[in-house]
């Protein structure tokens, strides 16, 4: 899979997508592309990048195949669906589903591109659209070995680690437990400015003192200063944290586990999109304490 021998085909150009697949293109890939709003694509084609009318039609001419969407019900049409990918993708074809999705579902996408003789990964990743635009990703992937390797040159142009967790599902997983560590972080920041300004402290002070010690975090140095700002646009959309969370509460469920700090942030997500809010950031959390929201 390397520059000038390898056509690569990226569905998904999002938010994160369209950076990452940018950063395939300034590599040196033949770069194919399909997105849901064809709008989203022009950058890229301006830079070379060839438009692809659906998934099939690129599938049938990609070496190695990346999906970047926002839901599993997106990711299940895409592979299983009418002109899908599984039943179009050239024989031996790479098929790298980078959404944040169902472990299982993954696990089936693996099975039946087996069946085809086909490869496949489950790679999500982590570092919201600043690590899609500084191709910084954390990425998290299941599948064989033999495909990961396959992969490596292709995932490194996108990120910095790249970690191979086990089989089918394991990338799945472990975002999920990614996921959870978000929210516990992002509840401790959240709840942090909520009582630094009730005790009539200057929040920006607290958190300059709390973030150099063990309590510092991502979460806190990021969100934590969008939130002083009164900056609530998405580096990451609630709407998208209470799919993630949704998935990782199902998952903890089937294993019998349970975990009440992500049960109370999924609710709390929940209202958050319930009332309007899902296409701002996650740290618009910190409404439901200021009592803005009602």
């Amino acid at each position: 899979m390397t520059p000038g021998t390898a056509s690569v085909g990226f569905i998904g150009l999002g938010v994160m997508g369209g950076s990452m697949a940018s950063h395939i293109l300034e590599a040196g890939y033949r770069l194919l592309v399909n997105t849901r709003s064809p709008e989203k694509a022009s950058a890229l084609i301006a830079k070379g990048a060839i438009w692809k009318n659906d998934a099939a039609s690129l599938a049938a001419e990609a070496d190695i195949i990346v999906t970047m969407v926002g839901y599993p019900r997106e990711v299940e049409a895409l592979y299983f669906g009418h002109r899908g990918i599984i039943d179009n993708a050239k024989p031996g074809a790479l098929l790298v589903d980078m959404s944040t999705s169902s472990p299982e579902l993954a696990v089936r996408i693996h099975a039946a591109a087996g069946e085809r003789g086909l490869k496949a990964l489950d790679a999500p990743v982590s570092g919201g659209d600043s690590g899609a635009r500084n191709a910084t990703l954390t990425i998290m992937v299941g599948g064989d070995e033999a495909a990961f390797e396959a992969a490596k040159p292709i995932l490194g142009t996108m990120g910095k680690t790249i970690i191979l967790q086990g089989g089918p599902g394991s990338g799945q997983h472990t975002k999920m437990a990614n996921q959870i560590a978000v929210a516990g972080s992002l509840f401790g920041t959240v709840e942090a400015i909520a009582y630094a300004e009730r005790a009539g402290l200057d929040p920006a002070r607290v958190l300059l003192s709390i973030s150099q010690g063990s309590a510092g975090s991502w979460q806190m140095s990021s969100n934590g200063k969008k939130i002083l700002a009164r900056d609530f646009g998405p580096g990451f959309f609630v709407k998208h944290f209470l799919k993630d969370l949704g998935i990782a509460l199902e998952a903890a469920r089937s294993m019998k586990l349970d975990l009440p700090v992500l049960a109370l942030a999924e609710g709390l997500y929940r209202r958050l999109t319930e009332k309007g809010l899902g296409d701002e950031g996650t740290q618009v959390l910190y409404k439901l304490y200021t009592g803005e929201l009602g």
